[in-house]
């Protein structure tokens, strides 16, 4: 690819959107995709499978999100454009990989959207059972819906402040844990202990291979930190903003999921913990804090408002991203009077809607393969994240194109480890039956598209043909 080339697809992506979100919003969003439901209630059901390795699991997957934002990092800021999985698979492995990327990371927010709006209906069902959940989920819906479409900068505001409430409980309750093993007060300050993390059955107790199992969940808890790569359009200064939100990153992990759940398993022995109940809940339960599960409740809410949030901010901006590319309708292109792709984020408010109507039907196990889904749409895309990077850094170190300003810590070599560990994940939820449903989700989803790219290769061939596969040299 030409300069000029490069310069033409940076104005298409970019063309209109307006660059609303400043540093305090980004860094924001990016300590939010940090912090979801996986964490404050996924981690009941794996602290049951793991004991306190899960600490590790969590700790382990860490390291890999960091290699897979720094890889995206260095893409990002040799060229930010909006939507940006899509447009590094369709520079570096083809147009087609472009086409898939982008529809199934709009796939993985579409039913991760389903999945949180149910999941906001029952939580504020905890305090008013009378009303229908559908009609919560539909009321979220719309709310939501408004935001995203008024403009960028509400929208990252709402973010910002969806995200300092999850920061400051997690803050809040490791304090209070440290205070527990500390100065032993509350009816959980006799039993709380550092050795509650090896004091019962070992650090591993239901083996190494139960606690790889839960790799599942783990990275489940962690999709949407790449959010930050779909803000990368809309970034005041991205050069300044996103390198500091990737590299605060390991922190974040570090205090936010393995700082939080070590406190809560010394306060708490894992033995207590059972699947479907917030372990946050049942620690405040056993340290006694008054109206400590509806704290967390609330704080639980805000974290599944916040992901559906986020899912139709990134939605609206691929559909624009795919338009663009002539692999999605051209109308998807257009821009409403406050900069927003608004017919994008109504088509898909629209099918996040189906969410509405399986809240009569939905039962729990579906709820599962839902999230399942979006793990593996989005172990689709930290790949196609991944290799993407290690065809740049072949093309930089050729001569091709230019280097990054923000370069990946050793290289290619980061990016190679985390696509094994993928790759090793997705072997994980092929061996477990309940979890491999969404593999054959996924080859239906595959064919779907392949047929929507044979269909659109005899409308349009350009589109399917337009890149060259040889990088031109830069300069």
């Amino acid at each position: 690819m030409t300069s000029a080339q490069v310069d033409s697809s940076e104005q298409t992506s970019e063309e209109g959107y307006e660059r609303g979100l400043g540093s305090r919003q980004v860094q924001m969003i990016a300590i939010g995709g940090a912090i979801g439901v996986g964490l404050f209630l996924g981690a009941g059901a794996n602290i049951a499978k793991a004991g306190p390795s899960l600490i590790f699991m969590y700790a382990l997957a860490g390291v890999i999100i960091f290699f897979i934002m720094r890889a995206l990092g260095e893409l990002l800021l040799y060229r930010p454009v909006s939507g940006s999985f899509a447009e590094y698979s369709r520079e570096f492995l083809g147009p087609f990989f472009g086409y898939f990327t982008g529809w199934t990371y709009w796939l993985m927010w579409v039913v991760t959207g389903m999945a949180e709006l149910t999941a906001a209906a029952i939580y504020v069902n905890y305090w008013f059972p009378h009303i229908p959940q559908w009609v919560t989920a539909l009321v979220f819906l719309v709310i939501l819906f408004g935001v995203n479409l008024i403009s960028v900068k509400l929208f990252g505001e709402l973010e910002f402040w969806f995200s300092m409430v999850k920061v400051t409980a997690l803050i809040g309750m490791i304090v209070i844990g440290l205070g527990v093993l500390t100065f032993g007060f509350s009816s959980a300050g006799d039993t709380a202990a550092v050795s509650n993390l090896w004091a019962f059955d070992g650090f591993f107790p239901k083996g190494v291979g139960s606690s790889l199992m839960t790799l599942q969940g783990v990275m489940f808890a962690y999709l949407a930190v790449e959010l930050v790569g779909v803000t990368a359009g809309e970034s005041e200064d991205p050069e300044k903003t996103l390198p500091k939100a990737i590299n605060t990153l390991p922190w974040r992990i570090a205090l936010f999921y393995v700082g939080a759940l070590t406190v809560i398993l010394c306060v708490v022995k894992w033995t207590e913990f059972a699947p479907g109940v917030s372990p946050f809940v049942a620690a405040f339960a056993k340290i006694g804090i008054p109206a400590g599960a509806g704290i967390v409740n609330f704080v639980v809410l805000t974290a599944a408002l916040s992901s559906c949030n986020s899912g139709m901010y990134s939605t609206g901006r691929m559909l624009r991203n795919l338009a663009d590319s002539g692999e999605a309708p051209a109308a998807f292109r257009k821009l409403s009077a406050s900069k927003t792709p608004a017919l994008g984020i109504t088509v898909s408010v629209l099918f996040m809607g189906i969410g509405v109507v399986l809240n009569y039907v939905v039962p729990e196990k579906a709820f599962g393969y839902v999230t399942s889904v979006a793990t593996a749409a989005g172990i689709w895309t930290w790949l196609m994240i991944l290799v993407s990077h290690v065809l740049y850094r072949r093309a930089v170190d050729a001569g091709r194109l230019p280097a990054s300003s923000f370069p990946a810590p050793g290289g290619a070599v980061c990016s190679y480890i985390a696509i094994a560990f993928l790759l090793f994940v997705t072997g994980l939820i092929a061996y477990d039956a309940d979890s491999r449903v969404c593999l054959y989700v996924m080859a239906g989803w595959a064919a779907a598209l392949g047929v929507g790219w044979a269909v659109l290769k005899a409308r349009n061939p350009e589109v399917t043909e337009r890149r060259e596969p040889e990088l031109q040299k830069v300069g």
